[in-house]
């Protein structure tokens, strides 16, 4: 049955499935093609009559991931793809927390459409609007080219961030039209999409477009300065085997699979061990003026609540996929941190090792994913909700333990592994490889989805279903700690977090 909609921009027709109403593939902005690539959005311009929103619009252009992961499948790609999906119970009552998806992906990969991030579930369990949103990827939406092709209008920083905020845009004028109130969005994000989230709360024109933020898997750190998103420009431009002069009508004319191939060569020369996420938010002084944790520490968001934190064994994930790590010694892990530019690794190897030795393993591939988990994710989360605390009306950490059963259990509690349990989608394809089956995962599953929903509607995430879980504060450090048991830690890994001070 068609549920039908009246937006600003025209009349969607959506669909009805298992009692909650799905509008999918929502244009938020024009096409940003031809003239329009590498150039800030614009508005989406209206329809005549009905728009059938049945189906999910193009992902964003993309290269294939490495080794595909259940779930993840993204579909079709084109370069028309600034769409967004809403999940909402019902439309009549239009004061329901509104909660926006921006998905991870390295700022290379990923959609709104990817199965694990289905919002049924969360907006049915909620009572809330859930959206998902698609924004520009790789040189199309993080390619800074001012410097050096000018010719292009001068103002190609940010463009997949900028895409987001005119998602939200989009989102506060037609919330109520969803049931939502644009008075009360949540913007959540994993991984890039938690960097997003993060520096959101550092861009002036994200301002009053949400009231709170959940920063999963990533933080405020990761920004470019101008010298280095220019040095990266120019490295593309290289791969891509352009002359500077004849740069502007190249990157308007070529086909995406060309500028894909290049970005596939920048991540293989730039990327290398993930030291530098070759295309990332980069600090020009106008669309973002400083690096996110900067600015936040400053004030840029104050008065937004914040609920941030990590998987307990992040790097696990991108640790398997590199085969050579599989014999790593002694020698090796020390060299492996030099490259990483680790300060005074052997020093923070002794650290680990003994914080360790006893409790936890202690092997070079386990301390190299405790040492890198914490320097890639978890200070960078911590040094967020220490710069917003002062700002926000509170702070709040957690931390996510649920280990995969997945290969022989090599993965831990790696990167993403919560995702199926904050959406509900551990039952859709992919969930049981990753996180498992049976009552134990339907359970932290409710407790962790009714945390992110106690957020969204309060701006604090405890419930009955979880011990006592207090604001973060430096005196006590409380986090909550998501597992086969959920429980208040105080300073987790204290030891292991006092030695990156100064440092991260």
């Amino acid at each position: 049955m068609g549920a039908r909609v009246e937006t600003t921009h025209g009349r969607l027709v959506g669909r009805e499935e298992d009692g909650v109403l799905v509008f999918r593939g929502i244009p938020y902005a024009t096409p940003p093609v031809g003239d329009a690539r590498f150039r800030p959005a614009k508005p989406a311009r209206p329809w005549p009559g009905e728009r059938d929103a049945g189906e999910f619009g193009a992902s964003a252009p993309q290269n294939p991931m490495l080794i595909p992961l259940p779930g993840m499948d993204v579909g079709r790609t084109d370069e028309d793809c600034l769409t967004l999906n809403v999940w909402t119970p019902g439309t009549a009552d239009g004061r329901r927390p509104v909660m926006v998806w921006i998905h991870g992906g390295g700022f290379v990969l990923g959609s709104g459409s990817q199965p694990v991030y289905d919002g049924a579930a969360l907006a049915r369990r909620g009572d809330v609007v859930v959206v998902t949103i698609n924004y520009r990827l790789g040189p199309l939406g993080f390619l800074f080219l001012d410097e050096l092709v000018p010719e292009l209008g001068g103002d190609t920083a940010n463009l997949g961030l900028r895409d987001q905020i005119a998602a939200l845009r989009f989102v506060r004028e037609n919330a109520a039209a969803f049931g939502g109130d644009p008075a009360n969005v949540t913007i959540f994000g994993e991984s890039a999409g938690g960097m997003s989230v993060a520096t959101l709360l550092a861009m002036p024109e994200a301002r009053g477009l949400f009231r709170r933020a959940i920063a999963q898997s990533g933080a405020g750190h990761n920004a470019h300065t101008r010298e280095t998103a220019t040095a990266t420009a120019e490295a593309y431009l290289a791969h891509l085997g352009v002359e500077r002069g004849e740069a502007a009508r190249a990157l308007r004319e070529l086909p995406a699979a060309k500028l894909l191939d290049a970005q596939q060569q920048t991540v293989m020369k730039l990327g290398t061990k993930l030291v530098l996420l070759p295309f990332q938010p980069v600090v020009d002084g106008r669309s973002l003026p400083a690096r996110a944790v900067d600015a936040v520490r400053a004030g840029s968001a104050a008065g937004v609540s914040l609920l941030a934190g990590t998987t307990r064994d992040e790097w696990r994930l991108f640790s398997v996929l590199d085969p050579s790590l599989r014999e790593l010694d002694a020698a090796g892990l020390s060299k492996r941190l030099a490259e990483s530019r680790v300060p005074d690794a052997q020093a923070l190897i002794d650290i680990y090792r003994k914080s360790r030795e006893g409790r936890l393993p202690v092997d070079p591939l386990s301390l190299l994913a405790a040492i890198e988990t914490d320097r890639i994710f978890r200070l960078p989360a911590i040094r967020l909700a220490e710069a917003q605390g002062a700002h926000a009306g509170e702070v709040f950490l957690y931390r996510f333990d649920w280990e995969s059963p997945s290969l022989g259990g090599m993965l831990g509690a790696c990167h993403a592994v919560e995702l199926p349990f904050v959406f509900g989608t551990y039952g859709k394809p992919g969930g049981d490889f990753f996180v498992g089956t049976g009552e134990p995962v339907a359970a932290l599953s409710e407790l962790a989805s009714d945390a992110w929903l106690a957020f969204a509607r309060s701006g604090r995430p405890g419930h009955p279903g979880l011990p006592d879980w207090p604001a973060y504060e430096t005196a006590r450090r409380a986090t909550l700690v998501f597992g086969p048991t959920c429980r208040l830690e105080e300073d987790p890994e204290g030891d292991e977090r006092r030695a990156w001070e100064g440092s991260i």
